[in-house]
């Protein structure tokens, strides 16, 4: 599974990152033939609920699995959250990335793609 992240300012909403997001997913390496350009799937929860986003998603011939806005819980999306927190929790391990003091963005979007493949490493290799 790629890890992907994306930089931006504290004050953006989640959901105008979501289809930058899809894009900067590198390259799964998997059968034998081309590899695989984007994902399968697509879950988020209900601040992603835009019916835009599905479109653009589905025009790409990704499902998507997001929660709706204003009904009950229980979808069962939330089983997954796990895998998110998780990737958080291993990104916050650094200190750097946890408390910024770096004014200058590139650096820290560099820490942090050091940061993800540090992450990747470890996983493949435990």
């Amino acid at each position: 599974m790629p890890l992907a992240a994306t930089l931006t300012g504290a004050n953006r909403h989640d959901v105008t990152q979501l289809i930058p997001l899809v894009d900067a997913i590198p390259s799964v390496r998997g059968k034998v033939g081309a590899p695989l350009h984007k994902p399968k799937a697509v879950m988020g929860d209900r601040a992603y609920d835009s019916d835009g986003h599905r479109m653009r998603l589905s025009a790409r011939a990704i499902a998507t699995e997001i929660a709706r806005r204003n009904t009950p819980h229980g979808s069962g999306l939330g089983v997954f959250r796990w895998f998110v927190e998780q990737a958080l929790a291993l990104l916050h391990q650094f200190k750097r990335l946890r408390v910024r003091d770096d004014r200058d963005d590139d650096v820290h979007e560099a820490f942090m793609t050091i940061a993800c493949a540090m992450i990747c490493w470890r996983r493949l290799h435990s």
